[in-house]
């Protein structure tokens, strides 16, 4: 099952939509102005991407909206405290869209666009 954890105002959430619409895969959109991840699917989608970037740190650095108004906020804080803040704020300062893929007993995890690796998912 796919997740796509975004706003609807974001035209990247809405591209994600229209990618898994068009190859008629199920997927779950969940607005995060509405209903924010919980703990744990927060934790999924950091320790799925540090698998793949390299480490939780690194993981944390992909998932932030550098473009944000409200990136400052997070900027300069401490490695331990961006975790906490990421969670706080997360439809202010996620990048979006924020796909995540539970393939089995399996979870991937998507910050942003990234068509090629949806593919491989499909």
């Amino acid at each position: 099952m796919i997740q796509i954890f975004g706003t609807n105002k974001s035209f990247d959430c809405k591209a994600a939509q229209r990618f898994f619409k068009e190859r008629r895969i199920d997927f779950q959109f969940i607005d995060l102005k509405e209903k924010e991840m919980s703990r744990g699917e927060f934790d999924s989608v950091v320790t799925a991407l540090s698998r793949t970037e390299g480490g939780r740190d690194a993981a944390l650095e992909v998932l932030i909206d550098k473009s944000s108004k409200d990136y400052s906020s997070i900027a300069y804080l401490d490695d331990s405290e961006k975790e906490d803040k990421l969670f706080e704020n997360q439809a202010k300062l996620l990048k979006q869209p924020v796909c995540r893929n539970k393939n089995g007993g399996k979870v991937e995890a998507t910050a942003g666009m990234a068509q090629k690796i949806w593919e491989i998912w499909i």
